[in-house]
């Protein structure tokens, strides 16, 4: 089975959405402006949930971990995101407070990459995130375990794919409240 799993994988279309343009040499001064303006290109072009995201932690034995999550804000302060402290996501960022995200949004060949430590938000609003979601998801959760994180990023990476493999990235560095860019 492995050369007929082989050749069916490599006769799947890859790449085969249209990429918008960007003008890599007009970029904001920082990440946060562009992340929106390609997320909000993401949801006027009819992608799926373009805040679905990639959440990657690592166990106690330094192994990757890795699932789906929704994006529940971005700003300055970083990318946030939710979900309980007993959880193995939350027993993993406790033990190593660091994720990457990632984001792919397929029609466009758009991913972004975003990697840094991770925070929990103030009590207060953490509670504000739980509460805002519908009554049937409260359902069983306790309140003082739910907990919204956000990644502070050190880095983060545009990716715009295209068929011919002459890819365009920039990625973003932190150096303390200062960013650079670079293609």
């Amino acid at each position: 089975m492995t050369e007929e799993t082989r050749a069916m994988l490599r006769s799947l279309p890859s790449l085969s959405g249209t990429a918008p343009s960007w003008d890599v040499d007009d970029l904001p001064g920082e990440p946060v402006s562009l992340f929106l303006a390609w997320l909000d290109g993401a949801r006027r072009a009819g992608v799926a949930e373009p805040h679905a995201m990639t959440l990657s932690t690592v166990d106690e034995s330094g192994v990757p971990d890795a699932r789906v999550l929704v994006l529940k804000d971005v700003d300055d302060r970083g990318w946030a995101f939710a979900g309980t402290r007993s959880s193995a996501k939350g027993r993993q960022l406790e033990a190593a407070p660091h994720a990457a995200l990632t984001f792919w949004w397929q029609p466009l060949v758009r991913s972004v990459r975003v990697r840094g430590r991770v925070v929990a938000a103030p009590r207060e609003e953490s509670v504000a995130d739980l509460r805002a979601r519908s009554a049937t998801a409260q359902l069983g959760v306790d309140p003082d375990d739910w907990t919204l994180w956000r990644v502070v990023p050190t880095r983060v990476e545009f990716w715009q794919g295209s068929a011919d493999r002459r890819h365009l990235r920039v990625a973003y560095t932190r150096d303390g409240d200062d960013w650079t860019a670079q293609s």
